[in-house]
């Protein structure tokens, strides 16, 4: 008898079966929301108590979603101790003529989520809405669709959005380059008819379906945009810039706030939401569903777990737990039970990069390792963040066969995580002391 039967026939839980994809069709996960990399002076400690408040300051406008969350009161202070959120960092020491030091860090999830709270700033979740971008270019009489891999003329304004939608933590998908070289498709985006455009981004995965277009005025860029899908309108909107960088941050920037002001969680209820769904593949009997709600329900970080989902060979488990959400994945990797089930992208492989304990953790030296590293070509600055913020499907949410289920997936503040569960003994007990 398979799980679903023997569930449905021994403890009568509700199954929510496979069918299909429905809205959020495209919702994402994006990765890294809480890790930037910054320019600094040098490797002094003055220097870096920079580097950890200007990288603080960009991840609290990711995460709160609020481009005026630094004039919140108690901002300055939050900003005096922003090393005691660090959970991470490398000092990245440039090579190369005009290049520059830069710190790479890793905030804690949970302490920054508390932080923001604390300042009644709202928090928005890693599981975003994707926007598709229909975005048309003049330049002295000649236009262009921007697409992923296209023109190089176009390199600019590609690396420009791409600064901008990671600086906001936004997911921003381009057309392929075929679509990018139809020039009727390039007019239809440029008098922004939305009908032809949706026709052309049906095969393409999206939440939001937006048409861009830009011209240069003079010495200004100008930018007008419709944006539409799950739930969302807007009429012609319009901004202006000086260059690239600015046009793109005001647009991506009027996205970001419109959708964080609809998916973030008010900041009274963050301290109540320490919680993840983790996915679980390879459940396929009885044993199996109570061996893996038990081994959660037994790990130290965790308070509470509730499978809320089955569907055959998968079950997904709501986990609350204490501390910071690296602490739980770390128990769960030393149970040999588990297989990471998805890669997730990270900022360097360990051959590229070193990982330094936050400051203040007991260390063999007081200077940070260093790595010798040559400055990236079109390497953002300090008010761009991190270019090439990663995105990946949102699993759970194409699992739903309910719209307003589905639509519940923005409402969590982490990431799903996922693991193939291999029954049998355990190959390493957790150690079970207090993770310091």
């Amino acid at each position: 008898m398979s799980i679903t039967a023997q569930l449905k026939q021994k403890t009568g839980l509700m199954l929510i079966v496979l069918a299909g994809f429905c809205m959020p069709a495209a919702a994402v996960t994006v990765d890294g929301l809480y890790s930037i990399q910054v320019p600094v002076a040098g490797s002094a400690p003055e220097d870096l108590k920079r580097g950890y408040a200007d990288g603080l300051r960009l991840v609290l406008l990711r995460v709160s979603g609020d481009r005026d969350i630094m004039s919140r009161e108690g901002m300055a202070s939050l900003m005096d101790e922003a090393q005691t959120l660090v959970q991470s960092y490398q000092f990245l020491r440039a090579s190369g003529t005009g290049a520059q030091d830069r710190l790479s860090m890793t905030f804690g999830a949970v302490g920054v989520n508390r932080a923001l709270a604390s300042l009644d700033a709202p928090v928005w979740g890693a599981n975003r809405p994707l926007t598709l971008a229909w975005v048309a270019v003049e330049d002295r009489g000649d236009r262009q669709l921007l697409s992923k891999d296209g023109a190089s003329s176009n390199r600019a304004w590609n690396q420009a959005f791409s600064a901008a939608a990671a600086r906001r933590g936004l997911p921003l998908a381009l057309p392929s380059a075929d679509r990018g070289a139809d020039r009727r498709l390039l007019s239809e985006v440029w008098g922004q008819f939305m009908g032809p455009v949706r026709e052309a981004s049906e095969s393409v995965e999206h939440d939001l379906l937006t048409v861009v277009k830009i011209s240069r005025r003079g010495d200004q860029w100008q930018g007008a945009w419709r944006l539409e899908g799950s739930g969302f309108e807007t009429g012609d909107e319009m901004v202006s810039g000086s260059s690239p960088e600015q046009l793109t941050n005001a647009i991506v920037g009027a996205w970001a706030d419109m959708l964080a002001d609809r998916y973030a969680v008010a900041a009274g209820d963050v301290e109540n939401a320490t919680r993840v769904d983790i996915v679980v593949d390879g459940v396929r009997s009885m044993d199996d569903y109570a061996s893996v709600q038990r081994t959660f329900a037994q790990m130290t970080p965790v308070v509470g777990a509730n499978p809320v989902r089955v569907t055959k060979d998968r079950m997904t488990v709501r986990v609350s737990f204490s501390g910071e959400l690296s602490q739980l994945e770390r128990y769960i990797e030393l149970d040999g039970r588990f297989f990471e089930g998805q890669s997730r992208p990270g900022n360097g492989s360990p051959s590229e990069t070193e990982t330094v304990p936050k400051p203040g953790a007991e260390s063999s030296s007081d200077e940070p390792v260093v790595v010798d590293t040559p400055e990236a070509p079109g390497a953002p600055n300090a008010d761009e963040g991190d270019q090439g913020l990663q995105f990946s499907p949102l699993e759970t949410a194409r699992d739903e066969s309910d719209e307003s289920t589905a639509a519940k997936a923005f409402e969590s503040l982490y990431q799903t995580l996922r693991y193939r569960w291999q029954g049998g003994d355990v190959v390493a007990v957790p150690d079970q002391s207090t993770d310091g």
